[in-house]
């Protein structure tokens, strides 16, 4: 029996005695040609996966920037639908994109979909997004225990297919331990303002031993913390007293804490700016930021 939630195709349609007319109807959406889904249900990314493989090749495999959203990133831009198959003749679809590969795909369950690996997914769209937003992917995919920095290198050092090249410089920059895009941006924003790289959501403490807090972006040797925080004007009130208690606790140990929200990140100058205020003050010696062509274009535009 047609499950009535799920995508369905014509012929299916007629099979079940569903005409054309009513097909036609309010009754039904059309999703792509030759497939529908009854009217009134939720579509969500799952629902349109499952409607364009109703029309693929049975190898179809889901890739590129379909495959960042199925595990959970998702890019700035908007994209179609994009699969991969081996299969040489294809039909073409509006709304797809069905990408002929020469090699071997070795797709993976996800979501319960043939779903390219995540780090050929990397390598996939290398050269289809900017460098921030390809290390963020990058950070989330670690982040999620879907690779780690060393097999996401190692696999663009030993593949050769399109967009490897790219990934091959921009993997090294993928780190353990970030928890957002916006967290991985403020990193290279201080990173690419040619500032000392911090680590990434270290474990703080005292003279002691006894631990602080976790600090996303720290500076150890000058006792500097640059924290993002996207929820400041969500959290409970609760949340709020923690952290507050948090700060407290390492100013009070000598760690200077930067706070960086959505709205700094409309000023982007201004982030190494800050941190590089704090740095010197406890005795950093390196120049200013820098903002090059390249940092304006991905931080400023």
């Amino acid at each position: 029996m047609m499950d009535p939630r799920r995508p369905f195709t014509t012929a299916q349609a007629n099979a079940a005695g569903i005409s054309r007319d009513v097909l036609a109807s309010a009754r039904y959406r059309r999703l792509f040609r030759g497939v529908h889904i009854r009217a009134g249900f939720e579509i969500d990314l799952r629902t349109w996966i499952a409607a364009a493989s109703l029309l693929l090749p049975p190898d179809a495999a889901v890739s590129h920037t379909t495959a960042m959203r199925l595990y959970g990133f998702e890019p700035t831009a908007v994209h179609p639908l994009e699969f991969s198959t081996n299969t040489r003749h294809q039909r073409r679809i509006p709304g797809i994109v069905l990408h002929r590969r020469l090699g071997s795909l070795h797709p993976r369950d996800v979501s319960g979909f043939p779903t390219l690996g995540p780090d050929r997914t990397f390598v996939d769209v290398a050269q289809r997004i900017s460098l921030p937003e390809l290390v963020s992917f990058g950070d989330h995919l670690v982040h999620r225990q879907l690779t780690t920095p060393d097999d996401l290198r190692a696999y663009a050092e030993t593949h050769h297919i399109d967009g490897v090249r790219r990934a091959r410089r921009i993997a090294p920059l993928v780190r353990a331990g970030a928890e957002s895009p916006q967290e991985t941006r403020v990193r290279l924003m201080l990173r690419f303002g040619r500032l000392p790289e911090p680590e990434v959501n270290a474990e703080i403490r005292d003279a002691d031993g006894a631990f602080i807090a976790r600090g996303n972006l720290v500076y150890r040797a000058w006792k500097v913390v640059v924290e993002y925080d996207g929820f400041h004007h969500l959290r409970d009130r609760r949340t709020w007293q923690h952290d507050l208690r948090r700060r407290e606790l390492l100013e009070a140990a000598g760690w200077i804490v930067i706070v960086i929200t959505a709205a700094d990140l409309e000023r982007p100058a201004s982030v190494p700016a800050r941190a590089h205020d704090a740095l010197t003050r406890r005795g950093y010696e390196g120049p200013a930021p820098v903002h090059s062509v390249l940092w304006q274009g991905w931080f400023a535009a």
